[in-house]
């Protein structure tokens, strides 16, 4: 698997080659979770932003459909005992339904085959009331061109399924029956936004 191969060297694309991106994105994260919250989070990666809710929240599950990158992730986290490291797949989550305050799947929506599949995983196991935090990296500039970025991750065999603008990114989640939903932009190499909403009712 692609990302069992990069989980060695992944840390440096997040502390060096993107670092003025994930250090915004992480200000923001932080900024939307609230002590006592239970979160969930999907493709925890390393860690990247585990650390981050794991300060704030009560408790974090963090997942991943890579077992090379949850070891990492557990070694980055060391410091924190209030996270659980799980694997699991985002579109057939593990978990029963209202299970978590708050849902986070970070920068892997736009690698799904079944992307509106994982969302409606991710929404059943929120809370009534509940928020969804999905940062997801913007691979098409602003006239729509594919990126630099998208274009060299593609033929290292992380083809992206999908690509988005931060317009359409956030027509995404609306056309998916989502009435509010927020997009903030965390600018830097390789920009990502994170689309909020409230769980959506079934």
């Amino acid at each position: 698997m692609f990302w069992d191969n990069v989980a060695g060297v992944y840390d440096l694309f997040v502390n060096v080659v993107n670092w003025k991106t994930h250090e915004k994105l992480r200000q923001i994260i932080a900024g939307l979770i609230k002590p006592g919250d239970t979160v969930l989070e999907c493709a925890c990666g390393t860690g990247l932003l585990s650390t981050v809710i794991a300060s704030k929240c009560g408790t974090l599950t963090a997942t991943d459909f890579s077992e090379k990158m949850l070891k990492r992730a557990k070694k980055n986290c060391s410091a924190f005992h209030n996270i659980t490291f799980r694997y699991a797949d985002i579109t057939a989550l593990d978990f029963p339904d209202s299970s978590f305050d708050k849902v986070v799947a970070g920068n892997v929506i736009h690698l799904l085959d079944e992307p509106l599949k994982a969302l409606d995983e991710l929404n059943r196991v929120c809370k009534p009331g509940g928020m969804l935090i999905i940062p997801t990296y913007m691979n098409k500039d602003r006239a729509g061109k594919t990126s630099e970025f998208a274009a060299t991750v593609g033929k290292a065999c992380a083809d992206f399924k999908r690509q988005f603008t931060t317009e359409s990114y956030k027509q995404f989640f609306l056309e998916a029956g989502y009435t509010d939903v927020q997009v903030t932009l965390a600018e830097g190499r390789i920009p990502c936004a994170v689309a909020v909403m409230v769980r959506k009712n079934k």
